[in-house]
């Protein structure tokens, strides 16, 4: 399962109505986002706008394609456009800056578990080393 991390900045003078639009989404789009790959989806806004994104998904290029072919998504992110700083000539579900996982629990606990990372050490490290 794909990890997916995004980042939009919502405008601040359009923060309130945002989170009004999002505490009763459409139905049918909550139903689509779900047969479409979306699991696990969730939206964080900070005060300032900047809005954080997280999905798991088995391909995000797959999600994005099966709500491409939804009529509810194209009536979405025509009236969430309006939302948002930046977006040029995309819309959100297509314009959002993807975020680079740099860390995960339950990855680096895995790979302890089946013995395959080096032992851990105390001693600083040099900053060519990977930092965690």
């Amino acid at each position: 399962m794909q990890r997916v991390c995004f980042q939009l900045q919502v405008k601040p003078d359009r923060i309130a109505e945002y989170r009004e639009r999002h505490a009763a989404v459409w139905p049918d789009m909550l139903q689509a986002l779900a047969s479409t790959g979306w699991h696990n989806y969730s939206l964080f806004l900070r005060d300032d706008g900047l809005l954080i994104g997280y999905v798991e998904t088995p391909s995000i290029e797959d999600a994005r394609a099966g709500m491409a072919r939804t009529e509810v998504n194209g009536r979405w992110q025509a009236e969430m456009a309006e939302f948002f700083v930046d977006l040029g000539d995309q819309q959100p579900d297509q314009g959002f800056l993807v975020l680079e996982e740099v860390f995960h629990l339950e990855d680096q606990l895995a790979r302890l578990d089946r013995g395959t990372t080096q032992a851990y050490d105390t001693e600083p490290h040099s900053n060519d080393e990977k930092k965690t």
